[in-house]
């Protein structure tokens, strides 16, 4: 038989870094979560992506067990990266940050490809695009 699922954390966590500091401490141990089980359990299995920002979702069960899928680093994330920034623009209208190339945004697109609601690289490529422009960074 198939255990019940009660609810379902969503969070981001740096890869292979985390603690049971806030915000993975009380977000799971609200509900009665053993936060030590899951910091190695996610360490072990995100060790790769250090540094890397890693949204997690975690199944709660009513048996107080609980299982994790890992996504993709957020869009804004990789396109940081990808154009060497710390941050977005604050003014992304009147301020540009920096630039991207149609090669670093279809790299960017194709990464990401999985966590969007398309198959197709071409529409993931507008979706990237339109999260750069939102961000100050331009597309060459």
């Amino acid at each position: 038989m198939a255990k019940k699922l009660t609810t379902q954390i969503k969070l981001q966590i740096s890869g292979g870094k985390a603690t049971p500091a806030p915000p993975v401490g009380p977000a799971l141990g609200q509900h009665g979560l053993n936060i030590q089980d899951f910091v190695t359990k996610f360490n072990a299995a995100t060790q790769s992506r250090l540094g890397e920002v890693v949204p997690v979702i975690i199944n709660v069960y009513e048996d107080r067990t609980f299982d994790f899928i890992t996504k993709i680093a957020p869009a804004s994330e990789l396109i940081k990266k990808a154009a060497g920034l710390d941050k977005g623009s604050a003014k992304p209208l009147q301020e540009k940050k920096g630039n991207l190339t149609q090669a670093q945004l279809r790299e960017i697109a194709e990464k990401k490809l999985p966590d969007l609601n398309t198959t197709d690289v071409e529409q993931a490529m507008k979706i990237i695009a339109g999260t750069a422009r939102q961000m100050g960074v331009e597309i060459k």
